[in-house]
């Protein structure tokens, strides 16, 4: 049993160091994105000061330490006994424990509790640190905006392997954003789509009309959908050129009336 332990705790530390291992991956493309002129994101990964963790790799560590030293004296002793019969017990969930234990087993052997995170902005002309973002207490809403989406689109970057070196790469990379830019500024919506058009992403925008002069110079057409009798939806598909040429005939025959009065 005491092996099996020890199995268990070679497999959580497997999946603890995938996760460094991604969060170096996205490093790297977050590297590759100005977050503000001459500086740059990155994501920093902390052992998390959870008490029930820490407490858990600490009962983990103490049953298998000497696991593979070759030392049998030690592997079966009694207090060894003891402390792997103590998490078996939580494991499984102890009479009048049992919702308790089921939702702590869920904690500590998930290991993406294992860490928490925080965003260094660094500058590129000497990797020094600038600033540190450990939440987003203290922080505005643009800015919360904007390092959500400089992760985004790193994030993106990873789970696509994007070459950003090579922009006409024959990947598909084909996103879906819905209502992204809803409730958020400008400035931050068009910071997350010059993001995106740098990494070369094929974006499908769902957003309400007013924030349709935010995102119309980086989308090549667009589809209007209404729902005038409220049965059926109307789906219209225009060139953003075609767009362009309908807007304007509507703005100048909305002009002509006012300017033929005023004559």
């Amino acid at each position: 049993m005491i092996r099996e332990i020890a199995g268990l705790h070679a497999q959580l530390n497997i999946w603890a160091d995938e996760i460094g291992d991604r969060i170096n991956t996205i490093n790297e493309s977050l590297a590759g994105i100005d977050y503000n002129p001459g500086r740059y994101i990155m994501l920093k990964p902390e052992q998390t000061p959870n008490t029930e963790i820490r407490e858990f790799t600490a009962e983990l560590r103490a049953c298998t330490d000497d696991v593979l030293s070759g030392d049998d004296s030690d592997l079966y002793s009694e207090e060894k006994f003891h402390q792997v019969q103590h998490l078996i017990e939580r494991f499984k969930g102890r009479e009048g424990h049992a919702d308790s234990d089921r939702g702590w087993t869920k904690r500590v052997t998930d290991v993406r509790y294992w860490f928490v995170f925080s965003a260094s902005e660094r500058r590129r002309e000497d990797d020094s640190e600038y600033e540190v973002y450990s939440d987003s207490g203290g922080k505005s809403g643009g800015q919360k905006e904007k390092l959500a989406y400089t992760i985004l689109a790193a994030s993106l970057a990873y789970q696509f392997k994007l070459d950003t070196t090579h922009s006409r790469s024959r990947t598909f990379r084909f996103v879906v954003i819905d209502e992204a830019f809803g409730r958020g500024s400008e400035e931050s919506a068009r910071f997350a789509l010059d993001l995106f058009k740098r990494l070369g992403l094929q974006l499908l925008i769902v957003t309400p009309l007013q924030k349709i002069h935010v995102i119309e110079p980086y989308v090549s057409a667009v589809g209007f959908v209404d729902n005038p009798s409220g049965h059926h939806s109307r789906l219209r598909t225009l060139t953003i050129a075609q767009y362009r040429q309908e807007r304007l005939a509507h703005t100048l025959a909305r002009l002509q009336p006012a300017a033929g009065q005023g004559d």
